[in-house]
């Protein structure tokens, strides 16, 4: 197999240029110098999204979204007059930057549930990080495909729960 064809650009295998076999290995293939450098750098991205979300809670508990004009309203609340499953969730951050798990409960209960499963993968996924750069086994396998699902599921419900007349607690 050639890298090009018959119309490919000079230098790959197209008119008025050498043919070029494709190859599995070398620097960019399968332990190649570019899979070694992406395996160093692995546990930086972990580190990255720590950072950011660092910084948003930074940010969100230094403006209290509690006074009116500091956030954008839900656009979602604004065109339908219904609770999103993030309504409150930025009232929620606020109150557990601030150490008050309570009212960030009654703010966004799914939010304040979901919390500590993210911290978990997280912290599942910056160890798989560095396991991997270093090169050792990495334990474990990744997500299963219905954990997704699942917290979709669950999300949807409780979208569907905080509107109703019944659910009227879930609201924020």
């Amino acid at each position: 197999m050639t890298a090009g064809g018959p119309a490919g650009p000079a230098g790959t295998g197209g008119p008025g240029g050498p043919e070029v076999p494709m190859t599995g290995g070398g620097p960019a293939g399968p332990g190649g110098a570019v899979a070694g450098r992406s395996r160093r750098w692995a546990p930086l991205a972990p580190l990255g999204v720590a950072l950011a979300a660092g910084a948003g809670v930074a940010f969100v508990a230094a403006v209290d979204p509690n006074e009116p004009g500091h956030y954008p309203s839900c656009p979602f609340l604004v065109l339908t007059g219904l609770y999103c499953p993030g309504c409150g969730g930025l009232r929620a951050v606020y109150a557990l930057a601030h150490g008050d798990p309570v009212a960030a409960f009654g703010l966004n209960p799914f939010l304040v549930l979901a919390l500590p499963f993210a911290l978990l993968l997280w912290g599942r996924w910056a160890v798989r990080s560095w396991l991997s750069r270093r090169g050792g086994p990495v334990p474990g396998s990744g997500i299963r495909p219905v954990y997704p699902w699942v917290l979709l599921g669950l999300m949807i419900a409780f979208w569907i729960a905080r509107n109703l007349p019944s659910g009227e607690f879930l609201a924020p």
